[in-house]
């Protein structure tokens, strides 16, 4: 039985409360403009609380994107172990992508908000999820050049930004077009990658 939390609501489901309500809040406002009190509103909570199981608005971010970035670098590792040709495997890592952020779509803006304070913990656990997600991506890219024929380490570093790029572009095309389910964003994404990749 897990340790019971306020109202007798159990702590494990309390937190995932609070952290759903400021993945959200962090992701669609950005750090900068989202405070403890505001979160603890949303979620029907006292701010009290919420210091009371993350600490500062620094710990809570940083709980926000370890759980995201984990569930985001889960779902992408194991398409990577996966045996496939890149067309493949860049289709299954925007399925992996979009169905881990179908529940939660600001999970992404969250892991790369741009308006983070340059130090502190909220920072370091953000750069540690990004260079996560930057090697995996660096992985794919490499594969994908090598059956291109190129080793090239800068054609790598481009490429990999390139993509981490589209993915960004994508999501936040998926944001002001929320009607649009996971497995049609894997639709629409293949369909324009392959017009740009071919021209036609």
């Amino acid at each position: 039985m897990g340790e019971v939390g306020t109202k007798g609501v159990p702590r494990a489901e309390r937190e995932r409360q609070i952290l759903d309500v400021a993945t959200d809040a962090f992701g669609r406002k950005g750090y900068a403009a989202v405070s403890i009190a505001s979160v603890a509103a949303e979620a029907g909570i006292s701010k009290p609380l919420v210091h009371g199981y993350f600490g500062t608005k620094d710990g809570l971010f940083a709980a926000c994107v370890r759980r995201a970035g984990g569930q985001l670098a889960e779902a992408i590792e194991e398409v990577l172990a996966r045996p496939g040709d890149t067309a493949a495997k860049v289709e299954q890592t925007l399925r992996a992508v979009f169905t881990v952020l179908e529940p939660r779509p600001y999970v992404w803006n969250t892991v790369f908000d741009r308006t983070l304070p340059p130090e502190g913990e909220a920072a370091e656990a953000a750069l540690a999820v990004r260079a996560r997600i930057a090697d995996q991506a660096e992985r794919g890219v490499a594969e994908a050049l090598a059956a291109a024929g190129s080793a090239d380490p800068l054609d790598r570093a481009a490429l990999t930004e390139v993509w981490v790029s589209a993915v960004t572009a994508l999501v936040n095309w998926w944001l002001r077009h929320p009607e649009q389910s996971a497995e049609q964003m894997v639709r629409r994404s293949r369909l324009l990658m392959r017009t740009l990749s071919t021209g036609s």
